[in-house]
């Protein structure tokens, strides 16, 4: 019932959302009609509706879940490489962003590229992996929240498979992408508003903590009954960790394929003003750095402080937030964690189901079926893919739990399946040589070679030299299968485009992909802020940020933080304020002040159409 009640409540608050966004009954009616505003919201979102996209759909199950399962796991290194693990690729797909801007604004999908540089077969190898991307985050969210509902409310994991992902396809078919934008401000209030609750509850509120500093005593106490494998002195409270440093990698290389090969992304590139794109995949980076982050130090941290009976099973399952919501908060814990789960759970199906949708309409359907398809018939054949979508991904939820497959081990194989890529997709937009058979070669033969390993170190893991799901989820064999995914598919890929480069003119690129997109009502006109000109200059300072940035994150501030081992009291209160104060006092002043930069403008377009 409460997945029920929820999932209509949100439909209904979204369609109220967006009908007041626009300015008559009839415009909203029209909107129905339109495969450009479905698919596309018009191109015309601002900078902090991106921004809270980025956050909302970024926000999965994994990011609570599996987090905490960290932290319970390798210690204060966990929640960290969570983290930054999967921020570092939001700023770098920033670039890309604004490239999808200069070199082809018209696009509807990442694979209208691949089309147009490399043809109809390397189209159809790589529609398979972008495929497989919305499979495998769809299953993940499925499988941590059906597991998380099951033990907060004892309703049956199987129905929870369906139960999660049917409702989201009431506002997603009804909507398209401009309900997605609505809802995400919801979505993202919820989750903050819980984080704060959590951190006050453990960090400053009545309870078996309530101080940092007894949080700190606790982990040290944990440490003696507990030692942690392969961290120094066994501790929880210190950066020099093996396995940590181990699942930051496995975590980096699943994440960008997560994000570079996810339709999801790219869409959001395509909605947004161009101006407006870096600016909310910035923004929204950095906002969604500190929920991890923070949550996972203090609820993940807290499982070991409180000495909560949990095996690792249970934590591999993402049972580690719920257990201590309900120690600590009893039923009122239980509520928000399955509140705050749902909102995150549904706004990521939400975006992949309108991923799966675009990449089937438009690279299926229009292309290869009906290229001279009508709006109303796309947008009903969306409108299909998304119900079919919905319904097959609580299929394949259900075959992974009879697997016995958990969310901590789709989570760690992810970059295994579609790491391989991530480096052809990127070479699509930012290189012109980069050969067509070079691009499929490096994913195939990228993702052979990282199964094949990953099965050998599994072998050698086992004591019985078998393979199976516990000697696949071994943290060797997940590193040894993650760096070859990505390793061998640049390599490949590289030295067959060396070998034989295309020399592509980018020129074609939007000539190509406009032609393809002609029937569709875009407005491909820029003014200000969106010409040329402005667009080359934001890539150049854009770009420096984005590396600069993931160089902070994963380089330089681990390698700070080393000097403290194991982190005093000070340096563990520190530890835990910083992305507490940049999520409730920094970024908030930020993003009201670009809000009202945008406003403006808006405003004014708004006016004027009036008075003509």
């Amino acid at each position: 019932m409460i997945c029920i009640a929820l999932g209509c409540s949100f439909a209904a608050l979204v369609e109220v959302y967006r009908y007041r966004s626009l300015r008559s009954i009839a415009e909203y009616e029209q909107t129905g009609n339109s495969s450009e505003v479905f698919s596309t919201a018009g191109r015309s979102i601002f900078a902090g509706l991106a921004a809270a996209d980025v956050v909302s759909k970024w926000t999965w199950a994994a990011t609570l879940l599996q987090s905490s399962n960290a932290a319970w796991n390798y210690g204060v290194s966990g929640p960290f490489w969570h983290a930054s693990g999967a921020t570092v690729q939001v700023f770098l797909f920033t670039i890309l962003a604004i490239e999808i801007k200069r070199k082809c604004p018209g696009i509807n999908t990442v694979l209208e590229v691949v089309h147009a540089r490399w043809g109809t077969t390397a189209h159809m190898v790589f529609l398979f992996f972008c495929l497989l991307t919305c499979l495998i985050v769809t299953a993940m969210l499925i499988l941590g929240g059906a597991e998380t509902i099951n033990a907060l409310t004892g309703m049956s994991v199987y129905w929870a498979n369906f139960m999660i992902p049917v409702p989201v396809m009431i506002y997603t078919c009804s909507g398209g992408l401009k309900s997605s934008y609505y809802a995400s401000f919801t979505h993202t209030a919820v989750i903050y508003l819980s984080l704060l609750i959590f951190l006050w509850k453990i960090y400053a509120g009545p309870s078996d903590i309530g101080a940092v500093d007894k949080m700190h005593d606790n982990l040290v106490c944990a440490a003696v009954r507990n030692p942690v494998p392969r961290n120094k002195y066994g501790q929880y409270i210190t950066m020099n960790s093996l396995d940590g440093l181990m699942f930051g990698i496995i975590n980096t290389v699943g994440n960008f394929g997560t994000v570079f090969v996810d339709q999801s992304y790219w869409r959001g590139a395509q909605q947004c003003k161009p101006s407006a794109t870096y600016r909310g995949y910035l923004l929204g980076g950095m906002a969604w750095f500190a929920i991890p982050f923070s949550m996972a130090t203090a609820l993940g941290l807290a499982g070991r402080a409180l000495d909560l009976p949990l095996t690792g099973a249970e934590a591999g399952r993402g049972l580690v937030l719920p257990a201590v919501a309900v120690h600590l908060m009893g039923r009122g814990g239980a509520f928000l964690v399955a509140f705050q789960l749902f909102v995150a759970i549904t706004f990521t199906a939400n975006s992949e189901q309108l991923a799966v949708s675009s990449l089937i309409t438009y690279d299926v359907y229009k292309r290869y079926l009906n290229n001279r398809a009508a709006g109303h018939q796309m947008i009903m054949f969306a409108r299909a893919t998304v119900c079919v979508w919905a319904i097959f991904s609580g299929i394949i939820a259900t075959i992974l739990n009879e697997m016995g497959i958990s969310l901590g081990w789709l989570c760690g194989a992810m970059g295994i399946f579609i790491g391989s890529a991530v480096l052809p997709i990127v070479f699509s937009l930012m290189w012109k040589d980069c050969s067509g058979v070079g691009a499929m070669a490096g994913a195939i033969v990228g993702q052979i070679t990282a199964i094949v390993v990953w099965c050998i170190v599994a072998t050698a893991q086992d004591p019985d030299g078998k393979v199976n799901v516990n000697s696949l989820g071994d943290i060797d064999s997940l590193f040894a299968g993650n760096v070859c995914a990505i390793g061998v598919s640049g390599l490949v890929c590289a030295a067959i485009s060396f070998a034989c480069p295309q020399n592509f003119h980018w020129d074609d690129l939007r000539c190509m992909t406009d032609c393809f997109n002609m029937a569709d009502d875009a407005d491909p006109t820029d003014s200000g802020e969106d010409e040329k000109e402005a667009m080359d200059i934001a890539y150049k300072w854009t770009a420096w940020f984005a590396v600069v940035m993931s160089v902070v994150l994963v380089i330089l501030w681990p390698l700070l933080s080393l000097s403290a081992d194991p982190f005093s009291k000070s340096y563990f209160s520190f530890w835990v304020g910083l992305p507490f104060l940049c999520v409730t006092v920094l970024l908030p002043i930020y993003e009201f002040v670009a809000h009202k930069k945008e406003e403006a403008p808006a405003k004014l377009k708004t006016e004027e159409k009036k008075n003509q």
